[in-house]
């Protein structure tokens, strides 16, 4: 079963390889596993049902049930790696710097929201 915890360590170990291939959506890709990962635990944990919502639906509910930072966060980087996940013709791939903003912006949303009790 995958954790939350163990999509940002193989995030981590992505990221940090930087060589050939598409390392930067693959890192965008675990990225965004890991946080709707750790937004099902959450609700799973205070609010069963709501996991089985749209993502959007879930981050709209997160400013209900957790703190405004940790709904700005899910929502800046759900966005950000929605973006990022996309093949656009003309667009760049995600840079490193851009990856490990992003990693950290999911591990702090999970370390914060597995703290909030029901």
């Amino acid at each position: 079963m995958l954790t939350c915890t163990r999509l940002l360590d193989d995030a981590d170990t992505v990221l940090r390889s930087e060589d050939q291939g598409p390392w930067p959506r693959t890192t965008a890709f675990l990225l965004r596993k890991a946080l709707e990962t750790c937004m099902s635990d959450f609700w799973l944990r205070t609010q069963p049902g709501v996991e089985r919502c749209g993502m959007r639906t879930q981050v709209l509910c997160l400013t209900e049930y957790a703190d405004a930072a940790s709904a700005r966060r899910a929502a800046g980087a759900w966005a950000a790696l929605s973006a990022a996940c996309h093949y656009h013709g003309y667009e760049l791939n995600p840079t490193a710097g851009d990856l490990r903003i992003l990693h950290n912006e999911v591990r702090t949303l999970a370390e914060d929201l597995s703290s909030v009790s029901r």
